[in-house]
């Protein structure tokens, strides 16, 4: 079985970053695909699970032009082992049920959608260019999950209590969302990467808007997940990828 290893510079290391985070994210969205509560639904789900997997793309080959291998974004995707992968924790959890999938989404873009508008201020300008498309999909990301979470806490009963256990479950991962390690600050520091501390108050103040449409309260939490960007995961990123990677890995250098 094909494996390559990465030798990660600050720089390459937060590209990789984010483009595994799109990544992961969109495979867990490409689940619903035929299993959405309705057609429109389906198709909506496919579409922002396309609109990462284009960021994921972008990224990926960015990263591979950083690196200066001649690898492609294939080889990024498909040919690292999970401890290799620094995506959010979030981002792996499995689908888990349609209130499971609408909370995820709606943390996800909230805390996205003004990170990406300060990264179009980046000193690295092709990732100043991503940013300005990531952009625009995720407010329509955060727009289609907000109104969906508001329908769903304040409908019937049953949704209402799916959503709050999906929001506790959760909860405790939103801490990653603004860890700042070495990496990070160094790619504050040359001007590349958005303060996360500068994107806390507007996530915050997203969030507690549509809980408070949705008749919902922020959960407390005392305590929050880490690991992911050490490439310390859940046991369900080594399913996701064993899927995710099998047609690259049982027939490597396939091309369609």
């Amino acid at each position: 079985m094909t494996t390559i290893h990465v030798e990660e510079t600050p720089h390459l290391a937060y590209v990789l970053r984010l483009a595994d985070s799109a990544l992961i994210n969109s495979h867990r969205l490409s689940e619903w695909c035929g299993h959405a509560p309705m057609l429109e639904e389906d198709l909506a789900l496919a579409n922002i699970a396309l609109d990462l997997l284009g960021q994921a793309r972008l990224l990926y080959e960015h990263a591979a032009a950083l690196e200066g291998r001649g690898r492609s974004e294939d080889d990024l995707a498909y040919l690292r082992d999970a401890p290799q992968f620094k995506n959010l924790l979030i981002t792996e959890l499995p689908r888990g049920d349609f209130a499971f999938t609408i909370v995820r989404q709606t943390l996800l873009s909230a805390f996205f959608h003004p990170f990406w508008q300060l990264a179009r201020g980046s000193s690295d300008r092709t990732l100043a260019a991503i940013a300005g498309k990531a952009e625009k999909e995720v407010a329509y990301h955060l727009r289609h999950a907000g109104a969906w979470l508001v329908r769903l806490g304040d409908g019937t009963e049953e949704s209402r209590k799916r959503t709050v256990e999906a929001l506790e479950t959760l909860w405790p991962y939103t801490g990653e969302l603004f860890e700042v390690d070495a990496v990070g600050e160094a790619m504050i520091e040359a001007g590349i990467a958005p303060d996360p501390a500068s994107v806390r108050p507007v996530f915050e103040q997203t969030i507690d808007r549509l809980l408070a449409e949705a008749g919902l309260a922020r959960p407390v939490a005392a305590w929050m997940q880490t690991g992911g960007l050490r490439g310390v995961h859940t046991e369900h990123l080594g399913h996701l990828l064993a899927v995710m990677q099998h047609l690259q890995r049982a027939y490597p250098g396939a091309v369609w």
